[in-house]
Order: C-alpha cells, then structure tokens, then sequence
C-alpha cells in the first residue's frame, strides 16, 4: 500500500457569533478530574470509510474536500476547544486546554491506491495499512495537540476520515458527537447548496462549561499525583504531556472485526437465564454486558497457557446522567467512571464450559454497582486499573460502546460503510452497534495473525453450539 501525502492544511474555526472565542484573545479551559486519568495515553483514533465511486481526483479535489473544509471550519467555531493544546503551567497545580485565535485543526490530505474494499471490510487487514490512514498528533512534554484529522482518497472507490484526538479532552461520546456535528453541516451546506445561516441542534452542539464539575473533596488533587506517578515512572518527567509508551504492533498485527446479530445476542442472553444461579434481578443483561463476556471467554481461552494465572479486565460507564445534578448530554470532556475485576480471577474461572456465565455475572454486578458508587472513589479506581495493567498476565477492556452512534456521521453522500476504532491492541477491544441492524454489535480486533485466528475460530464456533 502506498500513501501519497497530497497537502497538509491549517483550517480554522469561522467567525461566529456565540463563539466563546470572539470576547477574548485566548481561552483556557481547565482540566477535570475525569480528564487527568487520560494523560498518560496516545490518542484515541478511528477511521470512518465512505464509499464513492464517483470519486475522482478531480471531483475530490474540487467539490468533495472544499465542502469537508468549510463545514469543518464551521463546526469548530462550535467547538474551539479541539484546535487548541494541552499545556501545564509551572504555576498551575494542573494541565489546561488552551486556545488562541490564531489556533487551528491541522489537516493531512492524502492519496492511496490499497483495495477500499478489504481496508474497509470485516475481514482480517494488516493493522499498518489501517494505521497509514490516520495522522500524527504532535505531542512533547510541553505542549499536545488535541485534534488531528487525515482525509484520504481511494480514486474511483472512496474517501475515509482519520479521527486522532487526545483521550485527555474528549471521550468517546464528545469525539463521535463532533463527528456527526460535522457531518450535519456539511450535509446541510450540500442539500442547501449554500454556507449561510447554518446552525447546529442542541442535540450536537457542545456544552463546554466546565464548572459543571465539581471537585469537593481534592479529587484533581488525586488524580494528578497518580498521573505524575505513572510518569516518573514511565518517562522520567513526572510533568511531562507525553504519554507513556505504548506496546508496538509487530509486522504480523491484523484487524478484524467480529459480529453478533441481534439474533446472536439475544440467544446468548437466554443461554444466562438459563443457566446462571442468580435471579434475573441480579442480572444486568444488556447488549454491551452479553457481548463482552462473550468476547472476554474467547480471548482467554485463545492465548492458552497456565490456566491459574491472573487475568483483569475492566470497561467504562459514561457518568453524566450518574451525577448529582446530572450533566447535559453534551457535555464536553470526559465523562467516565471504571469498573473492573482485577486480578481476583483466573484464566481458568473464564476458560472452561461455563467461563462466560460467570463473565456476565461477574459484569452484572459491576454495572449495578454504580448505582451505589461514590464519585469520591473515582482516584482510587483509577490507580487499581493502572496497577492491574501492569501486573495483571492478561488484561482486557473496552473502547467504544453499543450507543455511540457512530455510523449516523453522514456528511451528504451516504453513511460510512465501516468504522473501525484504531487504537486498540491484543489488550482491548472496540466496540460499536452493528451499521444495517437495530441490537447487533461490531467487535473490533487488534492482534497478531496466530492468535486472532484462534479467536476467530473460537467465537464462531461457540455461536454455532
């Protein structure tokens, strides 16, 4: 596959009226306790594939990317914090969001001549040709950049969209909900076939008042000796912005992303009810809990090996309707509270006949443990899975979720084909609602060839028995 980088262009917000911006020469906007935990981590990245057979060179060049450009600069005005930068004042017990008017989102255009067809498929794909789609974000112990975008052309069969940003300003729900902010109005300037007078709903525009969150109790305190911690140990500059470094993908990685149909998941979930010792009351059997568990059992039995070593793994929960008073759903930044089973278990409670029961038991009772969490706990869980990662012999989580949202990101010539989440590893995995089915979910993948056969060949199996 061979990458030809065509331009890489600054696009900056355009003037807008609300835009917070236009009182004040720069803006800063501090970080939350929920930000500080995603520090330590590169850029969470996706790419969204469209397919456009009528996608020339010059077409790209002369429609398609001049309309991406300009409702790019409009949505920024609603979303300024995305061209600006992470920095840490000496002065300042914690990290910032900066931006300045003369800020903006860098964007790398590019050409490629790989197969649309297989990057964008289900099937297994080399993890540097998906990796070759996505930009860099310039990150040093001084400065970050929070967004970075790459958009690529596959003349005659499509375009695809490279989505880096820093974990440490957004969370999945604020990164995909500027994707279809963007979308929106650049499908709104096509149907119209104008740029004025463009205005977001209130379900896509952003609420960046960060005083919404309220630290009580010393928590930014907490979170930033834990981050520090991890960077002296990592990096030797415990004030560092760089993250800390990351398990290279061998030569050998691939993606590939698995299927449950709704069918899949609901047969699945009888399976529970019927074979669990709990009551339905103490279980929590949603698509995302059922399919993880599920995913979970075929990772540990696939890598093998001593059945009584320590295995952890861990997911999220979005918190913006858990606090007190609840956030708005647009809230902007991270929004996450952890929950995990860290090495109390062994890979054999996992890997023998009824290993996924108990993932789903065990899931139940950490989602309807929130219920009672206190946010006050929040340091305390995030310093057990920082610990558990780095002891713990295998270890899982979760990117994304089932209600994100991610194929309604149409930007006017149709839904993506494909999303896949990049940023994952043999450790974690992705996960997404099917594109063309209400309650499938798309599982993505990253791992060498070996053992993702083996997965491959396991979560077939265990559906057809």
């Amino acid at each position: 596959m061979a990458i030809h980088v065509v331009e890489v262009s600054r696009v900056t917000p355009a003037p807008n009226s609300d835009s917070v911006l236009n009182s004040t020469n720069s803006l800063a906007i501090p970080l939350t306790y929920f930000d500080l935990p995603w520090l330590v981590f590169k850029p969470a990245k996706r790419v969204f594939f469209y397919r456009l057979v009528e996608s020339t060179r010059e077409h790209f060049h002369s429609f398609i990317l001049p309309k991406l450009k300009l409702s790019l600069s409009l949505v920024l005005s609603y979303y300024p914090p995305l061209c600006g930068r992470i920095t840490w004042d000496p002065n300042e017990p914690k990290p910032s969001v900066v931006v300045s008017q003369n800020d903006a989102v860098l964007v790398t255009v590019a050409e490629s001549d790989a197969d649309f067809s297989l990057l964008s498929s289900y099937g297994q794909r080399p993890a540097s040709e998906l990796h070759n789609l996505l930009p860099q974000v310039p990150v040093s112990d001084d400065s970050a950049t929070v967004l970075s975008l790459q958009i690529t052309l596959f003349p005659d069969q499509g375009f695809s969209i490279g989505v880096a940003a820093h974990h440490g300003v957004s969370d999945g729900k604020t990164s995909t909900t500027f994707v279809k902010a963007w979308a929106h109005l650049c499908k709104q300037q096509l149907e119209e076939n104008r740029f004025v007078n463009v205005s977001l709903p209130e379900t896509l525009t952003p609420s960046l008042d960060r005083s919404l969150i309220k630290d009580t109790s010393g928590l930014d305190e907490q979170m930033v000796k834990i981050v520090r911690s991890l960077k002296q140990d990592k990096t030797n500059v415990s004030r560092s912005l760089s993250p800390i470094p990351a398990w290279e993908l061998g030569d050998d990685f691939a993606f590939a992303t698995l299927v449950l149909s709704r069918g899949d998941v609901e047969r699945l979930r009888e399976r529970v009810k019927n074979e669990s010792n709990l009551s339905h009351d103490q279980l929590h059997l949603s698509t995302l809990v059922v399919s993880y568990a599920y995913v979970w059992t075929c990772l540990v039995k696939a890598r093998g090996g001593d059945a009584e070593r320590p295995v952890s793994f861990l997911f999220v929960a979005d918190y913006r309707e858990r606090l007190d008073p609840p956030l708005p759903a647009t809230y902007f930044g991270n929004c996450m509270f952890p929950a995990g089973s860290y090495d109390s278990k062994t890979a054999a409670e996992f890997a023998g006949e009824g290993g996924f029961v108990a993932a789903v038991e065990i899931l139940s009772g950490l989602v309807k443990g929130f219920s009672s969490r206190k946010i006050e706990t929040i340091a305390e869980e995030y310093k057990m899975v920082f610990d558990s990662a780095d002891g713990s012999s295998q270890f899982g989580a979760v990117a994304g979720s089932t209600r994100l949202g991610v194929y309604e990101s149409d930007f006017g010539w149709g839904k993506p084909v494909k999303v896949d989440a990049v940023s994952i590893d043999g450790s974690k995995i992705s996960m997404a609602e099917r594109r063309d089915e209400s309650g499938g979910v798309e599982i993505g993948m990253c791992m060498n060839k070996a053992e993702l056969d083996i997965v491959l060949a396991l979560f077939s199996t265990g559906l057809q028995n």
